[in-house]
């Protein structure tokens, strides 16, 4: 059975004329088709930077209830406000049991929850501390094991789940190690929703891959991905990529 926390994503409002928001391919495309269904327990928005899965993926974290940095539905610090307002203009479907868990959990701002957590911790009514439910202070470990120490620590299962471009903070080999985690959470009554340009993470079973484009957002399939396309190419033939890329340039022998 799929656990389906979120099922859909619907346009609810009006976004104002002249909003930016109305000159992102998805975005455009989800004002005339007003909703976007999410089929599996596992979704990856995928797409070429500025096609908007990251402010789709946003959107609907904060439409959920967690902080636009990241965080649990109980954070709410705030570095710098430059979140979009998108949020104010969805509305989620959910599904009939409601995640007894979540997190949303951005690559690109971990060191400003890291903080948060370590501060939070310092206060003198902080009993009992946050920081060893995630395997100590996240700001004594590197970024990629901070990351994964996270999802390995705090993510519990029963849960909605919501990551923005894992793979910056973490090697192939620790991606491997994600895809087992997602695995286990998945058993465990989880919902993933995932902006990726791994073509590792995207070969997850059974996941749905939602491709952004200048048409819109469409489902498709693994191996119709340029992420997957490109890198297949570059592992085949690494000499005749980079021959195409520097235009047959060879160093001075």
């Amino acid at each position: 059975m799929i656990t389906k926390y979120i099922e859909s994503v619907k346009i609810s409002g009006d976004i104002p004329r002249g909003s930016y928001l109305e000159n992102i391919p998805a975005i455009e495309w989800l004002l005339r088709k007003r909703e976007l269904s999410l089929n599996s327990a596992v979704t990856f928005f995928v797409g070429e930077n500025g096609a908007g899965k990251s402010t789709l993926l946003e959107a609907v974290a904060v439409a959920a209830g967690f902080n636009a940095e990241g965080g649990s539905r109980n954070f709410s610090f705030s570095t710098r406000d430059t979140h979009s307002e998108l949020y104010k203009y969805i509305t989620l479907s959910r599904g009939f049991i409601r995640p007894k868990d979540g997190f949303f959990l951005r690559a690109e701002s971990l060191y400003n929850s890291a903080t948060y957590i370590d501060e939070l911790d310092e206060l003198p009514s902080a009993s009992p501390p946050i920081a060893p439910s995630y395997g100590g202070s996240l700001h004594g470990e590197s970024h990629g094991e901070s990351f994964l120490a996270t999802i390995q620590n705090r993510f519990f299962g029963n849960g909605l789940y919501i990551l923005d471009e894992p793979e910056a903070a973490l090697s192939p080999a620790r991606q491997l190690t994600l895809m087992r985690i997602i695995g286990e959470l998945v058993r465990d009554n989880s919902q993933f929703i995932i902006a990726t340009h791994s073509p590792i993470l995207m070969a997850f079973p059974d996941a749905e891959i939602l491709l952004f484009s200048d048409s819109g957002i469409a489902p498709t399939g693994y191996r119709q991905t340029e992420h997957y396309q490109i890198t297949k190419q570059f592992l085949d033939n690494p000499k005749r990529m980079l021959d195409m890329i520097f235009g047959g340039e060879k160093d001075d022998e």
